[in-house]
C-alpha cells in the first residue's frame, strides 16, 4: 500500500521544519536550503507538482536583529519574521532558479482559509501557479498574525494545505527519522514505527511523548496534521530532511520515514473544510437520542435534542457537538445565535413556534453542515 500510494502521487505538499533552513547560532542556512532544493527539484524531475510549506522566517530573522534568543514577545516574534521572511524567500529563490525553478511566496492567516470565499480564491490562486510549473513556497502570515488569525504551527499549514489543493500526499521533513514507540534521546531501546493505519488515541500518546523533539509543536502537531489528512483522503510520510537524497529515494522504493495511511472513507471538501479548518466559536451537549440520529441515522440537529448551550456564537459559526458525557463526537454550522439555542433547548418545532414565533431553520445544525468526527 505505501508503495503504491508513493508511486501514485501526483501532487506533493512538503513541509520544511525550522531546524533544516535555519539554526539560532548562525541564522540563515542557505546551504541547507540548496541541498533540500535538490530534493525537491528530483521529484518536479519525475513529473510531480510540489508544493512547499517553510517554517524558519522568525529563526532566521534573529541574527539579523542582534537578538540572542528567540523572542517571546508577540511584536519581537513579527518584526522577527518580517525580517527573516525576505531573506528566506530570498534564499529558496536563488536556490530553486539555479536548478531552472519558478518559484513564488505565499503568505497565509488561519482567517484566509476560515473564510469560504477566501479558501476558494487561495485554492485557485496554487493551483494556477502549480499549472504554470511555479513552486509556491508557502508560510503563516507571523508578521501580521495573531493568536486568534494564527495557525499556531506549520504542521498544522501544511495540513490545510494539503486539502487546499488536493494533494495526493503529505511529507513533513523534520530532524528525527520519523515516530518512535517512545522518545529515543531518552531510551535507546525505542523503535521507530514504519506504518501508521490510523491515529489512534494510543499514537497520539506516542507523539505526546515524543513532543520535545524539535520545532513549535514536535511530534505532537505532525501526528495532528497526518490525522487531519487522512481524513481527506491524504496520506502522509514523516521523514528526516537532514539526510542528502533520502526525499527522492523513498519513491523509488527506500524504506525510511513513518508512513500514515488515508481514511478508507473521503470527507467532501467542504465537510473537511469545516471539520478540521473551522475553529468551534462554542459548545452544544445533546442527549442520547439526538447522538443516535446523528450518528446512526445521519439526521440533522434538532432544538429537542439539545441539552445545553456553551460559548457566543451565531448563526453560520461552527460549534462542537457533545454526547451526555461531555465527549465531542461532532462539528457542524448552527442556523441559530448562542442566545436563540438557549431559548429554545428542548423543545419540539412547534412549543418553538409557541415560544418564539416562526424560525427560519427548524433544524439547528442540518446534516449537510455537519461532520460526524
Amino acid at each position: 500500500m505505501r508503495d503504491h500510494l508513493l508511486k501514485q502521487a501526483k501532487r506533493i505538499v512538503v513541509k520544511i521544519g525550522s531546524s533544516l533552513v535555519a539554526s539560532r547560532g548562525m541564522g540563515l542556512r542557505p546551504d541547507r536550503i540548496e541541498r533540500l532544493a535538490e530534493d525537491i527539484s528530483a521529484l518536479k524531475q519525475d513529473g510531480r507538482d510540489v508544493l512547499v510549506v517553510s517554517s524558519g522566517a522568525i529563526v532566521s530573522g534573529l541574527q539579523k536583529l542582534g537578538l540572542a534568543a528567540y523572542p517571546k514577545s508577540l511584536p519581537e516574534k513579527q518584526a522577527a519574521a518580517a525580517v527573516g521572511q525576505s531573506r528566506l524567500m530570498w534564499a529558496y529563490e536563488k536556490a530553486f532558479d539555479r536548478l531552472h525553478h519558478k518559484v513564488a511566496q505565499i503568505l497565509l492567516t488561519h482567517e484566509d482559509l476560515a473564510d469560504r470565499r477566501r479558501f476558494l480564491n487561495a485554492r485557485h490562486t496554487l493551483t494556477t501557479l502549480i499549472a504554470f510549473g511555479v513552486i509556491p513556497i508557502i508560510n503563516e502570515n507571523d508578521t501580521v498574525a495573531v493568536d486568534e488569525i494564527r495557525f499556531g504551527d506549520n504542521d498544522s499549514l501544511a495540513g490545510d494545505v494539503a486539502h487546499l489543493v488536493d494533494a495526493d500526499l503529505l511529507v513533513i521533513l523534520s530532524d528525527v527519522d520519523g515516530l518512535f514507540t517512545e522518545d529515543p534521546r531518552r531510551n535507546a531501546s525505542a523503535t521507530l514505527i514504519p506504518l501508521v493505519a490510523e491515529v489512534t488515541k494510543d499514537v497520539e500518546r506516542r507523539a505526546g511523548a515524543s513532543s520535545s523533539f524539535e520545532g513549535t509543536g514536535g511530534m505532537t502537531t505532525k501526528v495532528g496534521a497526518a490525522k487531519k489528512a487522512a481524513a481527506y483522503g491524504v496520506a502522509t510520510l514523516l521523514l528526516n530532511g537532514d539526510k542528502p537524497g533520502l526525499l527522492p529515494a523513498v519513491f523509488h522504493g527506500h524504506q525510511a520515514g513513518t508512513f500514515f495511511l488515508p481514511r478508507g472513507r473521503r470527507l467532501t471538501s467542504r465537510k473537511h473544510w469545516i471539520a478540521f479548518t473551522l475553529r468551534a466559536k462554542g459548545q452544544v451537549k445533546v442527549d442520547e437520542g439526538a447522538v443516535e440520529a446523528l450518528v446512526r441515522r445521519g439526521k440533522s440537529l434538532l432544538a429537542s435534542g439539545v441539552i445545553a448551550v456553551r460559548g457566543e456564537f451565531g448563526p453560520g459559526d461552527a460549534v462542537s457537538c457533545t454526547d451526555p458525557q461531555g465527549k465531542e463526537f461532532a462539528k457542524g454550522l448552527v442556523n441559530v445565535s448562542a442566545e436563540t439555542l438557549s431559548r429554545i433547548k428542548g423543545l419540539k418545532t412547534a412549543e418553538i413556534r409557541k415560544a418564539i414565533g416562526l424560525q427560519e431553520y427548524e433544524e439547528v445544525i442540518h446534516r449537510d453542515n455537519l461532520v460526524i468526527l
